[in-house]
């Protein structure tokens, strides 16, 4: 299928029931949520979105927005039928202003979704990361991209340490998958910090929203963002995973999946 300005925009199915569709976010592709995908495959028919830029999917473009990847989910809902939506990170950035931008889904849940509060998603490592990225040193600007999305936790850490570190952390076919997409991550970062300090506009969505969030909901942009998007939403409810971190989703798919579809299937009081 294709989205509005023509960009081909895949997406993966599987299971039956009433339609849900993922949106993944920055570094991810569609199959890294097949967990997440089976884990809901008994009570819904999910759909998760190959966002542009990754896979079967077209590029981002020569003028990349969040506009048009927002085009894209809309066109994805629109061909599936699905009644929710369910973003994560950069992903649950884009949910919200899929919604905000008129996507008439029943219901939204996000994780940690990517939206900045007072400068809390920076962007000031952007510059380095492009230079280092242009000398042909990937797994330097990949270093430099995880000090600086979060300068209170991983920004805190020496370089040498983080370069010991990450190869333990994330295993090498992950790290080539993250070090493909930083591209279109810089990009995405930029649209983030263009709407930095916009939340309250979320204030206008009607449809119940299901905000979540991990351990590190006091001490990184992406965990603030749930509790400070909670208060300004009336009715919004606000989950909490104190063991899981940004990736829950990802390594605890059965945790999230049971919230979202406690909240998805939950009968709505008349």
């Amino acid at each position: 299928m294709h989205s509005a300005d023509g960009t081909a925009i895949g997406y993966r199915s599987v299971g039956s029931g009433p339609g849900l569709l993922l949106v993944p976010g920055a570094f991810t592709l569609a199959a890294d949520f097949d967990a997440l995908a089976e884990t809901l495959a008994d009570r819904f028919t999910v759909h998760v979105i190959e966002r542009r830029g990754r896979g079967a999917s077209g590029p981002q473009g020569d003028v990349y927005s969040a506009k048009a990847e927002c085009a894209d989910i809309e066109a994805v809902r629109a061909a599936t039928g699905a009644r929710f939506v369910f973003g994560h990170s950069f992903g649950g950035f884009l949910t919200l202003e899929a919604a905000l931008a008129g996507s008439p889904f029943e219901r939204i849940a996000v994780y940690e979704p990517g939206v900045s509060i007072d400068g809390s998603i920076p962007i000031d490592w952007a510059d380095r990361c492009r230079s280092e990225l242009a000398a042909g040193k990937p797994a330097e600007a990949f270093l430099t991209f995880v000090q600086g999305v979060n300068p209170e936790t991983s920004g805190k850490a020496p370089r040498w340490l983080l370069r010991l570190i990450l190869p333990l952390a994330i295993k090498k076919p992950e790290r080539l998958q993250k070090h493909a997409l930083l591209p279109a991550a810089l990009l995405e970062h930029a649209e983030i910090a263009a709407r930095d300090n916009t939340f309250r506009e979320y204030g206008q969505l009607t449809q119940p929203v299901l905000l979540m969030a991990g351990k590190e909901v006091h001490s990184t942009g992406a965990g603030r963002a749930a509790p400070s998007i909670h208060q300004i939403l009336p009715g919004s409810q606000l989950k909490l995973y104190p063991k899981l971190d940004h990736f829950g989703p990802e390594t605890a798919p059965a945790a999230v999946a049971t919230a979202i579809a406690d909240f998805f299937l939950e009968t709505p009081v008349a």
